[in-house]
């Protein structure tokens, strides 16, 4: 039997409430990613697709979930790369058709090599596909095909497909809450992150370089058997306030603060946490100033995640912290109304340019919505959510459409935890990781 995330009931469970959703004249076909190539014959480490595994928790490359409404019940068949010595002497076993009958939540389970046929063969009885498209170019093209043919039998005998659609809506709106297990696997994803960047702290010094800090926290994640939830970010002074810098290719001068986001993923679910920190272990007074005001923001953002909040409330919250605290540094010469401007897009935001935070799951930036810049007036916050509160505030001292004051010039700040919204209050999943400053002066090089 197959060592799955959740057992057999939470996903047929998933199955069922999807499939209560769509017509029971369709097809459903669920593929997975394929092996993406990094040069030549090299390919990037494989990532299943999160639909597939949330829906049955396969993560071999190339599979496809296929559901279909047959004699009053829907069938759930799973086709997946057939065993094959030769190919398997070289890349690794594969479970092959027979360990997936056996060991997953599907009803059959089918050789890709008969991919094809099938769903041609399932066409006929069909009058709606539900595809999420793009991961298997030639799934697309049949689907594709068979939807816009004008065949004599379609038109006189009223066979085949009419209509295509994508359910990965559907899906997604089923992912924004969190069951036990998945909030166990959060949980624990952040327990992993959490300790790397301690760790992390622990080895700093100045003149390391941002590399070597890389090594430290991603080296605490494959010691601990998960892999990274996104790429690295490492930056030290200037580079700190460049939101997605990922060149972490410089070296951290003492006195510089350095800026390191970087979570884990266990079983595909994703932590996310960003600190910044003194390489040399002690904050300079504008260093401090700045830092203590994201804090101040952030606590008033968590706290602002309240279960039948509106989303845009911690956002809100973080903005009127940061902006008031931008007039009392004097950065700002504006009234707090002027500074937060009509509809929170004032001359503060030329300091902190994105939004407070994003869903978080089985993809680091989660599905269902949520993110500063969504249409609509954002979703009501609900039990079983988790989500980030991530202000920051950047003076980056290379930028020219505004005006950098030069206490701050070289700064950049961001805090960042993963909260999960419950009935009683918000409940911080990130909380082992230090970011009072007294802790992480005390934290900074600590093992040197």
């Amino acid at each position: 039997m197959a060592e799955l995330a959740f057992s057999e009931a939470e996903y047929r469970g998933r199955q069922s409430e999807f499939l209560g959703q769509i017509p029971s004249d369709s097809l459903v076909l669920i593929p997975t990613n394929p092996h993406a190539n990094r040069s030549n014959d090299v390919h990037y480490p494989f990532r299943a697709s999160s639909y597939m595994l949330y829906l049955c928790g396969w993560n071999e490359p190339g599979a496809v979930l296929m559901s279909h409404y047959d004699s009053g019940a829907w069938t759930t068949s799973l086709f997946v790369q057939p065993r094959d010595t030769k190919t398997e002497i070289w890349e690794g076993r594969r479970v092959g058709t027979e360990g997936a009958a056996s060991g997953w939540p599907i009803d059959e389970a089918r050789s890709l090599e008969d991919l094809e046929k099938t769903v041609a063969e399932h066409f006929e009885a069909c009058k709606q596909i539900h595809l999420i498209p793009g991961l298997n170019p030639r799934l697309d093209e049949m689907v594709n095909s068979a939807v816009n043919s004008k065949s004599r039998d379609s038109n006189t005998k009223d066979i085949g497909p009419t209509s295509l659609s994508d359910p990965s809506s559907i899906l997604d709106e089923m992912r924004v809450r969190k069951s036990d297990r998945e909030i166990q696997l959060m949980q624990e994803s952040a327990d992993i992150a959490s300790a790397a960047h301690v760790a992390t702290m622990r080895a700093a010094y100045a003149d390391i370089g941002e590399w070597q800090v890389q090594a430290v926290i991603e080296g605490h994640f494959t010691a601990s058997k998960s892999r990274w939830s996104y790429p690295t970010i490492v930056g030290g002074g200037d580079n700190a306030t460049i939101l997605h810098y990922n060149a972490n290719n410089a070296v951290i001068a003492g006195g510089e603060l350095v800026l390191v986001d970087a979570g884990s993923e266990v079983e595909g679910y994703a932590s996310d946490i960003t600190r910044t920190w003194p390489v040399n272990g002690r904050f300079s007074d504008a260093q401090r100033e700045i830092y203590e005001l994201v804090l101040r923001a952030q606590m008033a953002g968590i706290e602002a995640c309240q279960a039948g909040s509106p989303w845009s409330a911690m956002h809100h919250a973080t903005s009127n912290v940061l902006a008031q605290g931008l007039i009392d540094l004097g950065i700002l010469d504006y009234s707090l109304e002027d500074a937060l401007g009509e509809d929170f897009d004032g001359p503060y935001r030329n300091y902190f340019m994105h939004g407070t935070g994003h869903l978080l799951g089985l993809d680091v930036h989660d599905v269902g919505g949520g993110r500063q810049g969504d249409d609509g007036p954002g979703r009501e916050l609900g039990p079983g959510m988790v989500l980030t509160v991530e202000p920051g505030l950047y003076f980056g001292s290379w930028r020219t459409d505004v005006e950098i004051p030069e206490r701050y010039s070289g700064i950049g700040v961001r805090i960042e935890d993963d909260v999960l919204i419950t009935e009683g209050g918000p409940v911080v999943l990130t909380s082992d990781c230090p970011k009072t400053i007294d802790e992480i002066e005390a934290l900074v090089g600590s093992d040197r």
